[in-house]
């Protein structure tokens, strides 16, 4: 039977499968993202949320718990002043897998795992809208249908004055290329005083 056999040996020995995450979570780190296979993937986002959530509160004690696991000082560095920083109000799931395809070689699934807090593409400007949200009132949402009402009537102002612009600008639009055919020259003349 099978039963409380949940770890994933990777096709290693213990010291060897150890040393693997070390180093791969150490590369993570310090580069924010890697690529690997899923299976390592997986192992790699049980070994180091763990970690992460270590180096929220800096202690001498911490530190000394997460070198035990990393064994490389400067990837313990780097996580107590940077990724910490950052993650810090974050309750959890400090890590995104992202799957890519198949290796072209063996045809493994292969993943990129990544610290979600550094991506910038997917995290532009959303951090800064969950800071300054409150709970709901029914009043704030009658604060909101207030202004929404008064952006409607002059929308429908600016609507009328409009329909009857094209006609008027049909003119001036005929005088646009004639301003703008002798100042084409006197751009040639000051590149040439450039050149000389």
């Amino acid at each position: 039977m099978r039963h409380g056999k949940k770890v994933n040996h990777l096709s290693r020995q213990s010291g060897h499968r150890k040393s693997m995450l070390a180093n791969m979570a150490c590369s993570l780190i310090e580069h924010k993202r890697i690529n690997t296979t899923v299976a390592k993937a997986k192992a790699l986002k049980q070994f180091v949320e763990p970690l992460v959530t270590k180096s929220k509160e800096d202690s001498t004690h911490n530190r000394r718990i997460v070198f035990a696991y990393l064994r490389n000082k400067y990837a313990v560095t780097e996580l107590f002043r940077d990724v910490a920083a950052k993650v810090g109000d974050r309750p959890g799931g400090y890590t995104r897998i992202i799957k890519l395809g198949n290796r072209l070689g063996d045809n493994a699934d292969m993943a990129m795992i990544e610290l979600v807090d550094f991506n910038e593409l997917y995290n532009g400007g959303k951090k800064e809208e969950k800071k300054g949200r409150s709970r709901r009132s029914k009043a704030k949402g009658a604060t909101t249908a207030a202004p929404k009402a008064e952006k409607a009537a002059p929308v429908a102002e600016v609507e009328e004055p409009t329909v009857e612009a094209p006609e008027a600008e049909a003119a001036p639009v005929a005088e646009a290329p004639a301003t703008e055919a002798p100042e084409a020259p006197a751009a040639d003349a000051t590149e040439e005083k450039k050149e000389e």
